[in-house]
């Protein structure tokens, strides 16, 4: 009954800080302060000082604010443009067109970003006109984009995973290596309902394009070839072996600054803009980590995480009900929260919980990774959704019914991830990770 209490306790105090607009990183240190104070004769000040050192010297932190810059100057070149005339040639002949471009041009800047609003923005801010020009359905110009989207939540480097490693302190290198395949899988069950839905559909009438011949294909290919080599440098690095996630995000700021500077978009302007919203950002899912640190670290005093794992043992759940229980939980949260914030805010019950039943952490990870992105599209805080409608104008109703199919994909995809799991354990098996990322 002590435990109940205290659960409704942290809960009332969550969702009345929530509730009034006080930030989540802020939220949660008011939760654990309470805890703190009601729960522990420890001084919570002294605490709450201590642990957020801790949560905020971690090294294998410093990749976040790194991969974060790298989005950041990428979304400011003409990368979009870039990548728009490099693959629309090969992407022309396939069955739905030019609509897959949103697909694939999300997943190679998923590989550079980590960002799900990033990819997005990147991407959608060339395709839209471009596929509006050509007379392609609508829905599925959005739909497309807000699903694909998010596989920059899980193709390496994800900031997500980042959050979730160092949460769990689990090896970033591992992480990074699992969401490779399913990423990919994902992003080959998206082209697939376009091409499905360019047959069956009747509104997909799109213009022809016109006939281009192999070698001008080959030579728009060229467009992409800066891209592909950042890829292999921030990613090939890292599955070679020869540098951490920290290293590489080095490399890839490096990278992009280079590749801005040729394109030509790269001036002081752009420069600080990239600088100072890196470090608003990366300020924000710090103070969110730290918040969730001190949170764990309270709750751990009150003893909660391993009464609820004792608790849901007792009801003998299969490991199955258990992930449908916590898919259901995920998606349910996500409705409300953002998809970093969602993670740091559970990991301190989930993780015991998941353990104790014997499932595999790097695994987990991806699954909720997957969770978490439809959460991006999920109303009424889909962020994904808000970024849509500042694009284009559509009332959000109608950004949520055109990515609905994106989400019955991505609840597949679970079922993908818990039938095989070697989607998500192959690759880290396989090769060798790096300790602590």
């Amino acid at each position: 009954m002590e435990e109940i209490g205290a659960i409704g306790i942290f809960l009332f105090v969550l969702f009345t800080l929530l509730g009034s607009g006080v930030w989540v990183g802020l939220a949660l240190l008011g939760v654990a302060f309470v805890g703190m104070t009601l729960f522990t004769s420890r001084p919570p000040g002294d605490a709450m000082i201590t642990t957020i050192w801790t949560a905020s010297s971690s090294w294998t932190l410093t990749a976040l604010p790194l991969f974060i810059w790298m989005g950041e100057i990428l979304y400011r070149s003409k990368l979009s443009e870039d990548m728009f005339k490099g693959l629309s040639p090969w992407m022309a002949r396939l069955p739905g067109g030019l609509v897959h471009t949103n697909v694939v041009g999300c997943a190679v800047f998923a590989a550079v970003s980590g960002s799900s609003a990033a990819t997005l923005t990147t991407v959608g801010k060339m395709s839209i006109p471009e596929l509006r020009r050509r007379n392609y359905p609508e829905n599925m110009i959005i739909g497309t984009l807000a699903g694909a989207a998010t596989l920059g939540l899980m193709i390496p480097p994800s900031l997500t995973l980042i959050v979730y490693g160092v949460t769990i302190n689990e090896s970033i290198r591992k992480l990074f290596l699992a969401g490779v395949l399913p990423g990919l899988v994902l992003a080959l069950m998206f082209m697939a309902y376009v091409a499905l839905m360019s047959k069956f559909s009747k509104n997909f009438n799109p213009d022809p394009e016109p006939r281009t011949s192999f070698f001008e294909k080959v030579r728009n290919s060229r467009y992409l070839l800066p891209v592909v080599a950042l890829i292999f440098l921030v990613i090939g690095s890292m599955y070679a072996g020869l540098a951490t996630a920290t290293e590489a995000a080095a490399f890839g700021v490096i990278g992009s600054l280079v590749l801005a500077a040729a394109q030509g978009s790269l001036n002081w302007g752009t420069f600080t803009e990239s600088l100072m919203g890196a470090t608003r950002t990366s300020a924000m899912i710090a103070l969110i980590l730290a918040g969730a640190a001190f949170l764990s670290l309270s709750m751990g005093f009150t003893g909660l995480p391993r009464a609820l794992a004792d608790f849901i043992a007792t009801l003998n759940l299969s490991k199955f009900e258990l992930l449908m229980a916590l898919l259901v939980f995920y998606i349910i949260l996500g409705c409300f929260l953002d998809g970093i914030s969602s993670v740091v805010l559970t990991m301190a019950v989930v993780e015991p919980m998941i353990r104790q039943a014997g499932i595999d952490v790097i695994w987990f990870g991806i699954f909720v990774v997957v969770a978490v992105e439809m959460a991006q599209i999920t109303p009424p805080i889909g962020f994904n959704l808000f970024v849509l409608q500042g694009m284009t104008n559509h009332q959000m109703g109608y950004i949520a019914k055109a990515a609905l199919p994106m989400f019955m994909i991505m609840v597949l995809m679970v079922f993908v991830l818990i039938a095989v799991p070697g989607l998500a354990t192959w690759l880290p098996d396989t090769m060798r990770a790096t300790p602590g990322g």
